[in-house]
């Protein structure tokens, strides 16, 4: 978003759902991890058809619902089930491909500013209305108009769509916006500049369209709840509280000849331990598993691992005194001993990391060589060396001891997570650690408002492009939060992004100047691991597509087939 963006606040094992994209995310391996997959491969080869068995999906996931308000979206919990309940102009297809959503085919002018959406006439809101053109210029002016306040409303369509961050600063009007339905079905589009990526960013959640009347006449109650939401995609929320929520069918969707599940039913669990006597018992169809279960199942005929772009790193916010020192960042980059975390505390086939850009994501364009490989590790674990440059940070602060906050989470598995982050970092002579566990909304919450000294974060990507990870960190970028302002790193970004947006090689090697800026030298995040999920899956759950952006999971063509 997925894309991500969000994202796109992700938070130790159970890591929280970061903006993403994200986007922000849930690292205990359900529905509320952030946006990103595998490569888009389904997890079952598609035998193309429909089962016997009654076709209702039983799932869990670690938090609640926030919000289903594509606008005010900012986690991958919500941008899961927005991407299960609603059609844009494209969806996520396989192997990152887009697929058409509302629009059926687009083109883009010679100068690749303006591009025009075809929008299909048999789409409508599950109140009868049409689907319309009118439906996405309403939606994407209200996610930059500073009266609704979305945090990524700016994020995403800022310096992309023509005038967002105009209207976003309050400069501009709402209707100056680069939108504009030339009739019903003809939506077109005014970029500032040139975005390689537009096609893949309307997949993403805040890009989806909104019926006008039926927001406005539900006003703040819109979206958070069963009876203040429309469809217009493959399924319906048809019940949602605090314990769970349930999907149907959406009989009227366009594309409903195409979907086979008739429910999808959602309990929240926290435990791992009880999400897995669930799956003992057949009451959910899959369980992600953490290190605890992993080696008892892992010669399971249901076992499988999924490798994602999902990156997840300790965000140190600059306004701490301690955490505003180059060579004190530094010091915590080096003593975590990452390797030992992904090996035997996760033990699901996650990566350590020593960057900000996942393997196997993006690759160059002329060599088609790994943006990851290309860059190699920015930096080492090194205990003796981090010593060294705490022992220079002290120095430079004119402290001999330093306690620091650690913003945790308050799931079973985010728990030893930062266990073991505040024990590893805690080798630093004279630095103490102070952890506090709190609900996942509280850990969004709290890094909106930078209320926080370290905490565990993590971003899958929103769109299939390196901006989706490093445009992040750029001077009161909407998702930075971490203070950290530099006019290097944002000229690269600037660079990329608009006079070397057509010159595919050049800028991507700017973004790989941009990330040894940003981890290498400036030491702004702590990377610790790219994941992998390890799960138990019932083999007669068949065609759920594991997505590389937006949300998670694609359900659409999911079904089940051979369940006693």
């Amino acid at each position: 978003m997925k894309k991500a963006n969000w994202l796109l606040l992700v938070l130790a094992l159970a890591l929280s759902m970061f903006l993403a994209a994200c986007s922000g995310e849930d690292d205990s391996g359900n529905e509320s991890d952030a946006e990103g997959g595998s490569d888009g491969e389904d997890t079952e080869e598609s035998s193309g058809g429909e089962g016997d068995s009654e076709q209702v999906l039983n799932l869990y996931d670690t938090s609640e619902i926030p919000t289903m308000d594509a606008s005010m979206a900012t986690d991958t919990v919500a941008f899961q089930w927005l991407g299960s309940t609603m059609d844009g102009l494209y969806r996520v297809g396989e192997d990152g491909e887009t697929e058409e959503g509302i629009a059926i085919d687009h083109e883009v002018s010679e100068d690749s500013l303006t591009w025009t959406f075809n929008l299909r006439e048999d789409a409508t809101w599950t109140n009868g209305d049409p689907v319309t053109a009118h439906d996405f210029v309403y939606a994407w002016q209200r996610a930059v108009n500073p009266d609704t306040g979305s945090e990524y409303g700016p994020y995403m369509l800022g310096g992309v769509v023509e005038n967002a961050q105009a209207i976003a600063d309050g400069d501009t009007p709402v209707e100056e916006l680069g939108v504009e339905a030339v009739d019903d079905y003809t939506f077109e589009v005014t970029l500032e500049k040139p975005t390689p990526y537009f096609e893949s960013l309307t997949t993403f959640g805040t890009f989806l369209p909104l019926n006008e009347d039926f927001v406005e006449e539900q006003g703040e109650d819109y979206a958070l709840e069963a009876d203040s939401l429309l469809a217009n995609g493959p399924f319906v929320i048809t019940e949602w509280d605090a314990s769970g929520w349930k999907l149907e069918k959406n009989e009227d969707y366009w594309d409903a000849d195409q979907v086979k599940l008739e429910e999808i039913n959602v309990d929240v669990v926290k435990e791992t331990s009880s999400a897995v006597n669930l799956y003992q018992t057949g009451e959910v169809d899959r369980v992600a598993l953490d290190a605890e279960f992993v080696d008892e199942y892992r010669s399971a005929e249901d076992f499988l691992t999924m490798e994602e772009p999902t990156l997840f790193y300790l965000k140190m916010n600059q306004e701490n005194e301690i955490l505003s020192n180059e060579n004190a960042r530094k010091a915590i980059q080096r003593v975590i001993d990452r390797e030992s975390l992904v090996n035997t505390l996760l033990n699901n086939g996650s990566l350590a990391s020593a960057g900000n850009m996942p393997q196997n994501f993006v690759f160059h364009p002329e060599t088609e060589e790994d943006f990851r490989e290309l860059n190699g590790d920015l930096f080492e674990t090194n205990v003796e060396e981090a010593q060294e440059l705490w022992n220079t940070a002290k120095e430079e602060l004119g402290i001999e001891e330093a306690e620091i906050g650690y913003l945790g989470g308050d799931t079973e598995l985010s728990k030893n997570m930062d266990a073991y982050i505040k024990d590893q970092l805690e080798n630093l002579e004279g630095l103490t650690v102070n952890v506090q566990a709190v609900p996942f909304q509280e850990r969004l919450d709290r890094d909106t408002e930078m209320d926080y000294d370290l905490q565990n974060a993590g971003w899958g990507p929103d769109y299939i492009d390196p901006n989706t990870f490093l445009n992040l960190w750029v001077t009161d970028g909407g998702n930075n939060k971490t203070g950290y302002s530099s006019e290097e790193y944002d000229s690269l970004i600037e660079q990329a992004n608009n006079e070397l947006a057509q010159e595919p090689v050049e800028r991507f090697d700017t973004l790989l100047e941009a990330e040894k800026l940003l981890i290498e030298e400036d030491a702004v995040l702590a990377p610790l691991y790219q994941r992998s999920r390890a799960y138990l899956w019932q083999p007669y759950l068949k065609d759920v597509t594991f997505n590389q952006a937006g949300p998670d999971f694609t359900y659409k063509y999911a079904y089940i087939d051979g369940k006693e």
